[in-house]
């Protein structure tokens, strides 16, 4: 594969290959039966606007959007600045105040991805009301190929939340920092996401290593 020095050219590329064709014609094929896709295709790669290839330092993986009208964003686990919490995200932010003390009341992650936290989700796009309708479309090639650009950096904080976002585990080298726990969601957050201290390891990694910390506070 060829080097890329920006998302831009990354995803240039990869959305002209076969793969990416069959991800074009299921979208089409979806909305053609009337399905509604979401996020707005606009935000399918707003991850990568918002955080510069140069600039990643941690990575949080997802599984996909919020299958919601209205909710989702194109940042994994974020809604836009106005929208109700739903309730991952709150977990989050319940880890978070217990870890770190930080108390956020927006949802709208954008802060987060502009110092350098990509947040991935496994799968760009779902079907409103069908959560996982797009995890078996091509997706998974697209982000796995995302992940093994990234870890080539080495250095890289991974959060990996749940099942799906574990499953990536196998594409990064050791080279990177790996941490681990159940999805945020109500149904897992109790087996082992609440009391990761997955905020404070992660500035941790980073500042062992001359990096800037992330700061997890939210305007």
């Amino acid at each position: 594969m060829s080097e890329h020095k920006t998302w831009k050219s990354f995803i240039d590329y990869e959305t002209k290959k076969p793969y990416f064709k069959k991800i074009k014609d299921q979208l089409l094929s979806d909305n053609a039966c009337g399905k509604i896709i979401l996020p707005e295709p606009k935000n399918f790669f707003k991850a990568f606007d918002l955080c510069e290839m140069q600039k990643v330092k941690v990575v949080i993986i997802g599984q996909d959007p919020y299958h919601t009208p209205g909710v989702p964003n194109g940042l994994a686990f974020s809604v836009n600045r106005n929208s109700k919490l739903p309730p991952s995200l709150v977990n989050i932010f319940k880890e978070l105040e217990t870890d770190l003390g930080i108390k956020n009341t927006t949802g709208d992650l954008t802060a987060w991805s502009k110092q350098g936290v990509l947040l991935l989700n496994t799968s760009l796009s779902v079907c409103a009301g069908l959560p996982a309708s797009h995890s078996k479309i091509g997706w998974e090639l697209f982000t796995n190929t995302v992940i093994n650009v990234i870890q080539k950096k080495k250095n890289i904080v991974f959060l990996l939340w749940g099942k799906h976002a574990q499953k990536k585990k196998d594409l990064i080298e050791n080279n990177n920092f790996i941490l681990e726990a159940s999805h945020p969601s109500p149904l897992s957050a109790n087996n082992g996401f609440f009391g990761c201290s997955h905020f404070s390891k992660t500035n941790y990694f980073l500042t062992s290593l001359g990096s800037d910390p992330i700061d997890w506070q939210l305007e």
